[in-house]
């Protein structure tokens, strides 16, 4: 049975604290010492304190914790029996040990039988550990492992056994002298001398995690990233491909944060034989910075040496590159934003300098409530400027223009109002007014200046249908009826940015369906929808949106693969189905009356305790005026699957159907757990373009944890059983 603390007398205590709190013969430097043990001793003649029991010792934030304790104030030196546990003031280094001889304030002393654990990540074992100054612990026939070891399992997966092994604390630092470097007990390294950071440091200078790449255009290289810390707030990682093959690579990313933002700078250059370029490259650009008067600076640089190295290469690629310069400020009325943009297509068969590649714009909207009408209103002014490279003033065969250059300056005012009547039906009002001047050069008949002006009204009508059933289920049904009606005057100005139009759920009510401001829609027309929402308290909802729009002429705006030509549109149905986080079904689709498929895109995601598969399918009708010449259809699967012990199988792929091949596939299988994360993939792509052929990648990573800040967790974390 435990005793409990005793009542320590005033002497022994008032002797224990000055003995723990100040050299011998000094004067106290600091706060006095806690004591709690079952049994405390003082003997008057040796001047010698024994404490048994329980016994726990705090001073200036390190906690010793042992089964008994004996000051010797003639050498000011305290012996400690086990089993001992002694733990630093910031709590993230603990030492265990069977015996330990230590100053009186803990800063030194030798350890025996000891173990030394840092943030609860890397244990080094040994016989001996000695501390100097409270700053250095230096282990002799040292074993470091973050791997949990067990009885039945002794051999941890990885481990390193070092001659000796100094931690700096302050510094944060280990160091390893005559170091060797074992796979499952079998030795695979040797290093003379070798620093690490400890788990403790957020930042320093080293190597990171490796990565090995196999590909059959580029070679095989060794990715060695090396981080490089400039100061407290900026830090440089240069990554040099070390291998096998006709190409070299080195990547750079620099990273500074300053007081009013920050700013990142990404890179790489590789030489080859892949292009009549030896050398080919990349360079992106972002940042985000406080200006003054509540402005915020963002901009984004992206430029490429030719349009397969980031594809080749592995890196992200995007089919356009977008390189911005904006600033806005956002309030609760009001917004305003000015930029610069410059665009280039990496995509085959585009040509940049027929593309409207630079542009210019300005957009400042105030939101107000009128004082005598009521309701939200809106007004903006929007600027807008694009141009092409090209100089020629005519348009190409296929109608798409080839120097045109565009100014564009657009007034609006829009205001709405709702209103919910006695019978609980809601009625809105909603009108707005859209007044643009264009000047177009080098547009061929499109040439001079242009006015148009645009009116806008709609009265819209709901009605929601609210009913809880039993067991908390609540359904929500709401039929919609808006009647619209816009009208343009003016001359014809050439379209730009209102070339492809999308009809679903978020559009079905909106005054204007062209997503630019160049093209506006027209006429008298009728939106008539229903939404449905059922929610059970068990986890489940499910919802439908249908909807389409009914005109009374066909003014010709739209065409058949948008799903909004002739007198009446395709019908459009929106569904989506969640249980919890196990599954959910998303499908929007538009089709006509004989149910012939305009669209449709068709998620199903399904997520276990073991496993997660996500596949979609989209399909789309072939449009020549959107540049779809034939159907467009794909199918994609995405799936992991938890094996057992940290291991996980991943798989993608996509499919076209419209050519019936394969373009992408790709597997993964990796392992995690508290000391080691290794990911291995093989990835094969299918599509070939004058830019790119078909191309299989090998990618293999192992990171050691316990070395450097690392993420907070495991996904699997092995533990003893007892």
């Amino acid at each position: 049975m435990t005793r409990p603390p005793r009542q320590i007398t005033a002497a022994a205590l008032c002797a224990l604290a000055l003995a723990l709190a100040s050299p011998a013969g000094g004067q106290q430097s600091g706060p006095p010492a806690t004591l709690i043990a079952d049994e405390i001793r003082f003997d008057r003649g040796s001047e010698a304190i024994r404490a048994e029991g329980g016994v726990e010792i705090f001073f200036q934030g390190a906690r010793l914790r042992a089964e008994a304790v004996i000051y010797d104030r003639a050498s000011d030196s305290v012996q400690v029996t086990g089993p001992i546990t002694l733990t630093e003031p910031d709590g993230r280094a603990v030492i265990f040990a069977e015996f330990a001889e230590l100053s009186a304030d803990l800063r030194d002393g030798v350890l025996r039988s000891a173990r030394l654990v840092l943030d609860r990540q890397l244990q080094i074992a040994a016989t001996e550990i000695a501390r100097t100054d409270g700053r250095f612990t230096q282990i002799r026939q040292g074993v470091a492992s973050s791997c949990e070891v067990c009885a039945d399992n002794p051999v941890p997966l990885w481990e390193i056994r070092a001659e000796r092994v100094v931690h700096d604390q302050l510094e944060q630092q280990l160091y390893f002298d005559n170091a060797t470097f074992r796979v499952m007990g079998v030795p695979v390294a040797w290093l003379p001398r070798m620093r690490l950071p400890d788990p403790t440091l957020e930042r320093a200078s080293g190597l990171l995690a490796p990565s090995l790449r196999v590909n059959n255009e580029t070679g095989t290289q060794l990715r060695l990233p090396y981080f490089i810390t400039l100061g407290r707030h900026a830090d440089l990682t240069l990554t040099p491909w070390i291998g096998l093959g006709t190409s070299s690579t080195v990547e750079l990313r620099y990273r500074q944060a300053f007081r009013s933002g920050d700013l990142t700078l990404d890179g790489a250059v590789s030489r080859d034989s892949l292009t009549d370029d030896s050398l080919r490259g990349y360079a992106f650009a972002e940042g985000r910075f406080e200006i003054g008067r509540g402005y915020t600076l963002d901009f984004q640089l992206r430029g490429v040496s030719d349009r397969g190295y980031l594809t080749t290469y592995g890196f992200a690629d995007p089919d356009i590159l977008e390189s911005t310069v904006r600033a806005s400020r956002a309030s609760r009325a009001t917004y305003n934003e000015f930029g610069v943009t410059a665009y280039n297509s990496l995509r085959d068969g585009d040509a940049n300098a027929f593309l409207p590649t630079q542009v210019l714009s300005a957009e400042m909207t105030r939101r107000f409530v009128p004082g005598r009408i009521g309701g939200i209103a809106t007004a903006g002014i929007e600027a807008l400027a694009y141009r092409r490279v090209s100089d020629l003033d005519s348009d190409l065969p296929s109608g798409e223009a080839t120097g045109r250059d565009v100014s564009r300056l657009t007034g609006s005012l829009d205001w709405r109002r709702d209103w919910v009547l006695p019978n609980g039906m809601l009625l809105a009002v909603e009108t707005a007014f859209h007044a643009d001047l264009y000047d177009t050069r080098q547009g061929g008949s499109f040439n001079g200046t242009q006015t148009r002006f645009a009116p806008f009204a709609s009265l819209e009508l709901r009605y929601p249908l609210a009913r809880s059933g039993a067991g908390g289920v609540r359904h929500l049904l709401e039929p919609v009826v808006q009647l619209a009606w816009s009208q343009v005057s003016g001359a014809d100005v050439p379209a730009e940015d209102s070339l492809i139009v999308e009809f679903d759920e978020a559009n079905l009510f909106a005054l204007d369906r062209f997503p630019g401001e160049d093209l506006r829609e027209t006429g008298l027309r009728a939106n008539v929808g229903m939404g449905y929402t059922r929610t059970d308290p068990l986890g489940w909802s499910l919802g439908v949106a249908a909807g389409m729009v009914l005109r009374e002429t066909d003014e010709g705006q739209f065409t058949p693969g948008s799903g909004l030509d002739g007198l009446t549109s395709d019908f459009l149905v929106a569904t989506h189905f969640t249980d919890g986080t196990r599954w959910r079904i998303v499908n929007r689709a538009l089709f006509d009356a004989g149910l012939a498929f305009t669209s449709n895109e068709l998620s199903l995601a399904w997520r276990g305790a073991d496993h997660a598969v996500e596949t979609t399918y989209t399909f789309l009708e072939a449009d020549p005026e959107e540049g779809r010449d034939i159907n467009t259809a794909e199918w994609a699967l995405d799936a992991e699957y938890a094996l057992n012990d940290g291991w996980l199988a991943a798989a993608d792929w996509r499919y076209d159907l419209a050519e019936d091949s394969v373009t992408r596939a790709g597997l993964a299988l990796s392992y995690a757990n508290e000391c080691v994360d290794m990911v291995f993939s093989v990835s094969r792509r299918f599509t070939t373009s004058t830019t790119l052929d078909q191309a299989t990648e090998f990618g293999l990573t192992v990171s050691l944890n316990g070395f450097g800040a690392q993420r907070s967790g495991r996904s699997q974390a092995r533990s003893c059983l007892r």
